[in-house]
């Protein structure tokens, strides 16, 4: 049972170094106090969902970007989804970085830079967070899993 107990302790350090690194905010937690017994894997189904959405959302702003006219409505359009599915499950950076992005779409046109380019920076960024939260919780559910199979329990959030 030492095991169980080291891996309960890595998931709290690891769980609160997101927290304190940015990663995820108290949305976070609110997802996570809707799970129960009931629905043991709610959390993990829900980041799923935003996972498929990310990919599709972020396929659809780079086919946007690729355009010979931009239409920055659009942009802005998919840009703002992906800070909704972002925020509602706490992924604080990537909200963070959409809100850049949707900021640029605004502008659209500032003296002498072309906003392309500025969206197609954005864009990197966004993709950049993404991964690293994508990476982080899927480390997160690795831990999960790996305590659950050890015959334990998941500490209380």
């Amino acid at each position: 049972m030492d095991g169980v107990v080291q891996l309960q302790k890595q998931l709290v350090d690891y769980i609160a170094s997101l927290f304190h690194e940015g990663f995820l905010d108290e949305q976070f937690n609110q997802l996570q106090q809707l799970q129960d017994e009931s629905n043991p894997d709610f959390v993990v189904e829900v980041v799923s969902l935003f996972f498929e959405d990310s990919e599709r959302l972020l396929n659809e702003l780079a086919k946007a970007l690729e355009q010979e006219t931009i239409d920055f409505r659009k942009v802005d359009a998919h840009v703002h989804q992906f800070k909704g599915s972002s925020s509602s499950i706490g992924a604080h950076r990537v909200q963070n970085v959409c809100i850049t992005f949707r900021n640029y779409c605004e502008e659209q046109n500032v003296e002498g830079v072309e906003p392309w380019h500025r969206c197609l920076k954005c864009l990197q960024q966004v993709k950049h967070e993404y991964s690293l939260v994508r990476n982080k919780l899927e480390t997160l559910f690795q831990l999960e899993k790996q305590i659950i199979a050890a015959g334990g329990s998941l500490p209380a959030t």
